[in-house]
């Protein structure tokens, strides 16, 4: 299903204990015999259940050591049908956006509609994820992302029919890109109930960023390998058929769950926008979704304007290619080594210290950088993403559980949107001043934005909120069902 590049991503490396020894129960005539009862397992505090699908560990010296980081996640049967869907979809999408530009320009001529394309994919992510949050709260996820699923598939469907005009190829992929934070939202929050709302989490939201990362490089690849042997009506058929073969993974590959908040009544617009009011009514929910979305927002800045900046500094258009991949690669290196090599309690360690410096390697850009320094400039900005590994941990613990697919879709919809926003105000600046500078101002001013909100989200940390606002929180989260 669509993307959330990002981003908005949804792990428990801690070992399990053994389970607690049981009291020893006394023999009475008539009664059972004491190794024919079976006492409920003790979980010590601090240590989680062990997750569905994941076999527990035995008690055996003998016995194979429990798979730890990412292979715990992977040993995880429901996650494995969630990951292949995300990879089918993923892929697809980006083909899509590929085919699409090249199917509206062959048919209108127009470099302004074919750009306008892409634009459609961001923007009605803040409508989509604020008027149909709801959705990811008040009905079973499983049924919501299979029907998200088929609704793109049926909207890439009408794109294939030589009648559709131009304006409904448009108006198809605006419907596909609202579906897109409804789709993103509820599996985020289905990930706590496949994987629990610890370390494996963590983790499995990580696995599905890197996804993420890695299809923008290898999609616009394949797309472009496509579109040589295939018509862009050709490749977008290949979309739906990923579109349906993640539907199918997640009808099939998941379990049927309830929904997380019944149907309280009202309609679904005004569910989702209660929903919004209390989530971004919550100081501490607030603060850590700002510090999701106010990074991206400045860090988009040298990949909307490293066209002009390639032409700036005299480089070949080949060069454009490493401008543009080397902060996904900085990004995708960075996650897979906090995430395998960190502990879940020095992951939150960082989280503040990665997030407040992680722009700073933009201010290289003052300088005018050659291509070398550039692309160093970049992996560096985009490795500081990874601070949003704990920033995860962080954000399921302070969102209630009858609010998170809706705080989840509101999360992907607001990142996706502040990223539209950032790369558009960075082009507008460019307008009046030197690129280089632009790039530069980014990071100066999206640090100091950053260092702001760390402050904020020291002072809502657990235990350093008043009393008033404690009971606040409490009160919130009590009428929130």
């Amino acid at each position: 299903m669509p993307n959330d590049r990002s981003a908005p991503a949804d792990t428990s490396r801690t070992p399990t204990a053994p389970d607690a020894v049981a009291p020893a129960v006394p023999v009475v005539p008539g009664a059972p015999a004491p190794d024919a009862v079976t006492p409920a397992p003790v979980h010590p505090p601090g240590v989680a259940a062990v997750p569905e699908g994941v076999a527990p560990a035995v008690p055996d010296a003998l016995a194979p050591a429990a798979p730890r980081g990412y292979r715990a996640v992977f040993a995880v049967a429901e996650f494995r049908a969630v990951f292949a869907a995300h990879l089918f979809s993923l892929l697809g999408v980006v083909v899509s956006e590929l085919a699409l530009t090249v199917l509206v320009y062959d048919l209108t001529g127009s470099p302004l509609l074919s750009a306008l394309t892409f634009a459609l994919g961001l923007l009605p992510y803040l409508i989509g994820g604020t008027l149909f949050a709801g959705v990811a709260d008040r009905y079973p996820a499983r049924r919501v992302l299979v029907v998200c699923d088929l609704l793109c598939a049926a909207c890439v469907a009408v794109m294939l029919v030589p009648a559709t005009p131009v304006a409904g190829l448009l108006a198809l992929r605006c419907l596909v890109a609202a579906i897109a934070p409804v789709f993103t939202g509820t599996r985020m929050a289905a990930l706590t109930d496949i994987l629990g709302e610890g370390d494996l989490y963590v983790l499995g939201r990580s696995l599905l960023r890197i996804v993420s990362q890695s299809a923008m490089l290898i999609g616009f690849g394949a797309g472009g390998v496509l579109l040589t042997v295939l018509s862009p009506r050709g490749a977008i058929t290949v979309t739906a058929v990923t579109f349906l073969a993640s539907a199918a993974l997640l009808r099939f590959g998941t379990r049927a769950r309830p929904a997380r908040s019944g149907d309280g009544g009202g309609t679904l617009l005004k569910e989702s926008l209660a929903g919004a009011r209390l989530i971004l009514g919550d100081r501490r929910v607030r603060a850590l979704m700002l510090l999701f979305w106010v990074p991206p927002m400045f860090v988009v800045a040298p990949e909307a304007l490293a066209a002009p900046y390639a032409d700036a500094i005299g480089v070949p258009s080949a060069a454009l290619g490493l401008l543009l991949c080397s902060m996904a690669v900085g990004h995708i290196g960075a996650e897979l080594f906090v995430g395998s090599a960190l502990s879940p309690r020095n992951r939150s360690r960082i989280v503040l210290p990665v997030a407040a410096v992680g722009l700073l390697p933009l201010v290289v850009y003052a300088v005018r950088p050659g291509l070398p320094l550039a692309v160093t400039a970049l992996a560096l900005a985009g490795a500081g993403a990874a601070y949003v590994i704990g920033l995860d941990q962080w954000f399921v613990d302070a969102v209630p559980e009858e609010l998170r697919g809706r705080a989840m879709t509101l999360l992907t919809a607001g990142l996706m949107t502040v990223q539209g926003l950032g790369m558009a105000l960075a082009g507008l600046a460019a307008e009046f001043f030197p690129v280089h500078q632009v790039v530069a101002g980014s990071g100066i001013l999206g640090t100091v934005c950053t260092l702001l909100l760390v402050a904020e989200v020291r002072a809502t940390a657990p235990g350093r909120m008043s009393d008033t606002e404690g009971r606040d929180r409490a009160d919130r989260h009590v009428t929130s069902g």
